[in-house]
């Protein structure tokens, strides 16, 4: 499954700004993949915070291996040592037990975060042990598909900020001021902003790489 948005998204985006309505049009419509679990969602955001997507998919299909279904029960049953040994770092296999744990129990109830407001569930979401502002950010976006994250903590986004509009540095007023004029789907902005990060237009630069 794909983010999932249209024309009426992206026409409001190019009559917004000149500037991405021609990546828009140069790109075409991006596909996304997202996963509409939440728990496995979390799962897998922690298991990729600072690795590559590579090393993320391979960790995350040996779990699936080893675990079966990956569930709050098979994670609590197989333990800190066992995901350890699927190559992830000991505290990451320690933050995906804690979380299985309070999933087990009852003390985070994880169905409400899909009822909240984005806000309230980036802070809830930041709650649990493992999960900062960024990840609880690309939960929203890629699992439960939210119209307007923007992420100010997300480098591939300010760097693609840069290259479209020619900036040296991205300070935190500058990138409030593209997410007002893409609000409300600066989620479809931020799949463009993607892209153009990794190299999708040739010949668009970072303009915090060019000489002074």
């Amino acid at each position: 499954m794909y983010f999932a948005y249209g024309q009426t998204e992206t026409d409001y985006l190019k009559a917004k700004d000149s500037r991405l309505a021609a990546v828009i049009d140069r790109l075409g419509h991006i596909n996304r993949t997202v996963d509409t679990d939440l728990f496995s969602s979390v799962v897998h955001h922690i298991i990729g915070q600072q690795i590559s997507t590579k090393a993320q998919t391979t960790i995350w299909q040996r779990m699936q291996d080893a675990l079966g279904t990956v569930t709050a029960d098979s994670i609590a049953a197989a333990g800190v040592p066992l995901l350890q040994s699927l190559g992830m770092t000991f505290r990451k296999a320690e933050y995906i037990t804690d979380f299985a744990e309070k999933i087990r129990s009852g003390a985070f109830n994880l169905e409400s975060v899909k009822y909240m407001s984005d806000a309230d569930a980036i802070r809830t979401l930041s709650s649990l042990k493992g999960i900062g502002v960024w990840t609880a950010e690309m939960i929203l976006l890629f699992c439960l598909q939210r119209p307007n994250v923007f992420s100010y903590d997300d480098l591939a986004i300010q760097r693609g900020l840069r290259m479209v509009y020619h900036h040296r540095k991205i300070d935190r007023k500058l990138f409030e001021k593209y997410h007002r004029r893409f609000s409300p789907y600066c989620s479809v902005a931020s799949l463009y902003l993607w892209e153009v990060s990794g190299g999708a237009i040739p010949g668009m630069r970072d303009y915090a790489l060019v000489n002074k």
